[in-house]
């Protein structure tokens, strides 16, 4: 039973200490073999950055998860017998599981199992600094384990049925959920307060025009809003480096403006964590620029603008003037040619990956590497444009600075 003390959702992996992990995912009727590799690449990166390493894929076919244990009975038994003997610390699902598949998985397996909704929990657990970061991972990890306490105390209770079934175990479940929600509860109401002196902050910025810098997660956000804004935000080759969001006034030749780095965003987000988060992401609503930041050298750059795109969509932040910033050419170079390629062969790829995307942003597009600085001028115009174009329609009797 819980009583009293505060729920603490248990951290994947002990901090300082690279633990072995295994990775489990399905092809289905609305996920290729090809997909899959691609969201088990990440699930992989999750792992890494949650102080993991893969040492282990296994997929199945089939057509709907197994209600009882995700995967077959199989497939499960084949998993036991790779990791007998060999320190496996914890086992990860690439989709959500219920609290009985997790019981009945760990009952098999005598492993820890989790699936990627807790593994980017615990992510966001370990880099929250803020008071308000900290209370919305805790309301999301309360909101994740409330649908899943039942599955989770079914080792507790008695087989059978008739007399003598109906005894502390439900009991105690309910009176489980009774804190979970409770402390729900209390987590929105501090959130509540938060943001309203979150929203006084905003407002006391005055009548400066607000850009927000949005993008997949590990695009290369965090190391553009210090190339513009000359500031020392956290930046790091791993993902969710970003939870707070980070606000700075930035002047281009005259004219002021506010720049937000944001929370990225990922593929499969847990919809709790969305909703936890929903005023750290006001700073994506209320902006009145986005700045899209798009990792042109991953292989699957196309699919991770749809999902930002779909996200933006969510948040109804969608219809506002978008930029495209297509991140990280020198590594997309480095990537599709090899050293023999003639220079004007390679400049007519560029050329047509440059027109394609113009065309597709309606010449809302600028191809950058924030690392090596380069075509950053060619931004800062492209921002500035658009900051100025949005002071001359907002104060069109005002003077302002340029």
């Amino acid at each position: 039973m819980l009583n009293n003390r505060k729920i603490v959702h248990k951290p994947a992996y002990r901090t300082g200490r690279e633990e072995k992990a295994v990775l489990v995912g399905l092809v289905h009727k609305d996920q290729t073999e090809e997909q899959l590799q691609e969201y088990l690449d990440e699930l992989a990166f999750l792992a890494e950055t949650a102080g993991a390493r893969a040492v282990k894929r296994f997929t199945q076919k089939l057509l709907h998860p197994d209600s009882r244990t995700f995967i077959g009975k199989g497939k499960l038994e084949e998993i036991k017998k790779y990791i007998q003997g060999k320190n496996i610390r914890v086992i990860i699902f690439d989709d959500e599981l219920n609290g009985s598949q997790i019981t009945n998985i760990e009952k098999t397996l005598e492993v820890k199992t989790i699936d990627r909704s807790d593994l980017i929990l615990d992510i966001f657990a370990r880099r929250a600094k803020t008071a308000q970061a900290k209370a919305q991972v805790e309301l999301a990890q309360y909101q994740y384990l409330l649908p899943r306490l039942r599955g989770m105390w079914k080792h507790l209770e008695r087989l059978g049925g008739g007399i003598g079934t109906r005894g502390p175990g439900e009991t105690e479940i309910e009176t489980d959920r009774r804190i979970v929600r409770d402390k729900i509860s209390l987590l929105r109401k501090r959130l509540a307060e938060i943001d309203k002196q979150s929203f006084t902050q905003r407002k006391e910025r005055g009548e400066f025009i607000r850009v927000a810098l949005v993008g997949y997660t590990n695009v290369g956000k965090s190391t553009l809003m210090n190339l513009l804004s000359k500031r020392n935000v956290f930046a790091e080759n791993k993902l969710f480096a970003t939870l707070d969001t980070t606000t700075s006034k930035v002047v281009f030749e005259n004219t002021p403006f506010l720049l937000s780095d944001t929370v990225g965003f990922i593929r499969k987000l847990p919809h709790h964590l969305v909703e936890s988060f929903k005023s750290t992401l006001d700073e994506v609503r209320e902006a009145d620029i986005l700045l899209h930041v798009v990792d042109i050298s991953h292989t699957a750059y196309e699919e991770q603008i749809g999902v930002v795109n779909k996200t933006l969509q969510e948040l109804h932040a969608f219809d506002k003037p978008i930029l495209t910033i297509f991140n990280k050419m020198d590594l997309y170079e480095e990537k599709t040619f090899d050293k023999w390629l003639e220079e004007t062969t390679k400049q007519e790829i560029l050329n047509d990956l440059e027109e394609r995307w113009q065309r597709e942003t309606f010449g809302n597009a600028v191809f950058i590497s924030a690392t090596e600085k380069r075509n950053v001028d060619v931004l800062r115009k492209k921002i500035l444009d658009k900051v100025r174009a949005i002071y001359k329609i907002r104060y069109p009797y005002k003077t302002v600075h340029f």
